[in-house]
């Protein structure tokens, strides 16, 4: 039970740090019909602009919403001028999106180096707690407490606010909503930097954790991908429990069968898909 309990916290911890990054990008794809693969390079950006702010002296909440502001206008402005006119375009959204992350990376390579780099837990959480016999670092149960509370706070935003209702309706019917007079255009910019937000801020959260590099971001952007796949496409309660079960699977998978661990998420999915064939928590059609 000793060795079973701390990996268990850390695939649920590992778990809220994927739901971070794939929430947003399940509700641009949902809601634009755009497949941003550049959504991976958005989270190593932000652990480098977080890490940047951090060394400068901002504390560290600050440091992470500076990182998810920074890399959300950056987002917003590649959905302006670049993929505005992609709407459900699948193969040239792959392409530019693909293109982006060997820029970024490039960039990101030039800038901060090549090698993985972390930072310290901020201090007023960086002990430890005693569950039962054993000691387990604080900021791992924040992040589940914090990502917790982003869950909700989503899931409220997008099925109980009249925001919610906008952005369900142009998942819905695209075309309908801007008969209604909805500015699609200005909605969808939202939408690109709240998710690139998410994004961004998580790779600051998750980098006393997750060592960034800008190698790291095709794993990233494969697991968020398996995420939306296994939860469904819309919904943030789709994305939350593949979250949680890819989380599962991996962490779990590395701790007790590490040379069988991306074998065990790739089964796990196809005996999904199998079962259920749009995900565990698909959009209603």
């Amino acid at each position: 039970m000793e060795s079973i309990l701390p990996n268990l916290l850390n695939a649920i911890t590992f778990g809220f740090i994927l739901f971070l990054i794939a929430s947003g990008l399940s509700v641009i794809y949902g809601f634009m019909g755009i497949l941003n693969l550049a959504h991976g390079v958005f989270y190593i950006l932000g652990a480098y602009f977080g890490l940047a702010l951090n060394n400068y002296g901002v504390p560290f909440v600050l440091a992470s919403l500076g990182a998810g502001i920074i890399v959300g206008i950056i987002a917003m402005i590649v959905e302006r001028v670049f993929l505005s006119r992609l709407h459900k375009q699948l193969d040239e959204q792959v392409l530019i999106t693909i293109g982006f992350v060997y820029i970024f990376t490039t960039l990101a390579r030039l800038i901060w180096g090549s090698e993985a780099k972390l930072v310290a837990a901020p201090a007023i959480v960086s002990g430890f707690v005693n569950i039962g016999d054993i000691r387990y670092p604080l900021y791992r149960l924040v992040i589940i407490a914090a990502g917790l509370a982003i869950a909700v706070g989503l899931w409220l935003l997008t099925e109980k606010t009249r925001a919610g209702s906008i952005i369900r309706a142009g998942m819905d019917n695209k075309e309908m909503t801007m008969a209604l007079g909805m500015n699609y255009g200005m909605v969808a910019s939202i939408i690109f930097f709240m998710g690139a937000f998410v994004g961004g801020a998580a790779g600051f959260i998750g980098l006393p954790i997750i060592a960034v590099h800008p190698a790291i971001v095709f794993d990233i952007l494969l697991l968020s991908l398996i995420v939306i796949v296994v939860g469904g496409v819309g919904r943030i309660e789709g994305v939350l429990l593949g979250s949680m079960v890819i989380g599962l699977i991996d962490s779990l998978g590395k701790a007790y069968f590490p040379d069988w661990s991306y074998f065990t998420i790739y089964l796990a999915m196809i005996i999904i898909l199998l079962v259920k064939p749009r995900g565990l928590l698909p959009r209603s059609q």
